[in-house]
């Protein structure tokens, strides 16, 4: 009797295995063809296999914006709605796409939010991934994908990597997260490894060193072949040659950057012969728009980033009101 219950339990576990193998394989196939294909050709940005922005100024060009708090949670706090928070930006999805813009930068460990101390992490210490927050980012990755928008994700943020207890569990993180992108279906998703990989808020030196990053970028593209990954650079608009070469595309910030210093910044980066983006650059009103047309004019994609609105709490997703003079320049270079 204890032989055929034990084969009884075997064959349920089996079955429960192939159902949910099978609903994975669906969802998977689901989220592929709901999902625009991202892609990299001579040089310039393609969703679908034909380029971003056809016949406009920013033909080819990925022009984005960061709303890498959509998905934000403090685990110290108990007074913040994290589900309210993401709903309230897939509301003013619709409107920020329509706008011209063609994709918009997450994080699984969030950005700055105003203030220290917070704990927003998709990371658990040894590097596995939290369901509850993977739920929000499968969210905003899939509705990006349904207004026909790319995603950067990015894995790691400065002041969070703490997180994770040393650097095999930072590598553990890696190939869980670009597993999870290709196990979901998406493909519209690009990876970037580290924010601001130089940046001081780090502690783990392979999160923090050019050498790091690279390991980092060929782990990702061993385990996800095909995938795009990049890492990008604190806010002087420049990226070390080693991460340049080994990167897909070159990711930069134009945070502490003034306007008239862009357009070489961008020259610079050329020789490499890799789609330059920014995909952070905190300027507003007509300051912003003139790094959008500057970076545009040099043939590099401009990342907008509104801290006070969109990135420090109480966050605000309002659509183009958010900062009618930028939404408007993204309208104007897309050919809106």
């Amino acid at each position: 009797m204890t032989h055929f219950i034990r084969l009884g339990v075997r064959t349920a576990l089996i079955a429960a295995a192939f159902v949910i193998s099978t609903i994975i394989t669906t969802t998977a196939e689901a989220n592929a063809e709901s999902s625009p294909t991202l892609g990299i050709e001579n040089g310039r940005w393609t969703l679908n296999g034909e380029l971003t922005n056809q016949g406009s100024e920013a033909e080819g060009l990925l022009m984005n914006v960061r709303m890498v708090n959509a998905t934000f949670e403090d685990r110290n706090r108990s007074d913040f709605d994290s589900e309210a928070n993401t709903y309230a930006f897939l509301r003013a999805l619709p409107e920020y796409a329509a706008s011209g813009v063609n994709a918009f930068t997450f994080n699984l460990q969030g950005g700055m939010p105003g203030y220290e101390k917070a704990l927003n992490s998709a990371f658990n210490p040894d590097g596995s991934l939290r369901p509850e927050y993977m739920k929000r980012i499968a969210r905003v990755i899939e509705a990006c994908g349904r207004e026909g928008c790319a995603v950067i994700l990015g894995l790691f943020y400065q002041r969070q990597d703490q997180v994770l207890r040393d650097a095999d569990a930072v590598r553990t993180g890696v190939v869980n997260a670009v597993k999870w992108v290709k196990q979901q279906g998406y493909r519209n998703v690009a990876i970037e490894i580290a924010n601001e990989f130089s940046h001081g808020g780090f502690d783990h030196a392979i999160l923090k060193t050019p050498e790091g990053e690279v390991e980092l970028i060929q782990l990702a593209h061993q385990v996800a072949p095909g995938l795009l990954v990049a890492a990008s650079g604190v806010g002087d608009g420049r990226m070390d040659a080693a991460i340049a070469h080994e990167a897909d595309f070159i990711l930069i910030h134009f945070n502490g950057t003034p306007v008239e210093q862009i357009g070489e910044r961008i020259e610079a980066l050329k020789p490499f012969g890799k789609p330059i983006v920014c995909n952070e650059d905190d300027k507003t009103g007509e300051e912003a728009a003139s790094a959008l047309r500057a970076c545009v004019k040099h043939g590099a994609s401009w990342g907008y980033m509104n801290n006070t609105v969109n990135q420090y709490q109480p966050f605000e997703f309002n659509g183009t009101k958010d900062d009618p003079i930028v939404y408007e320049a993204f309208r104007k270079a897309a050919g809106k």
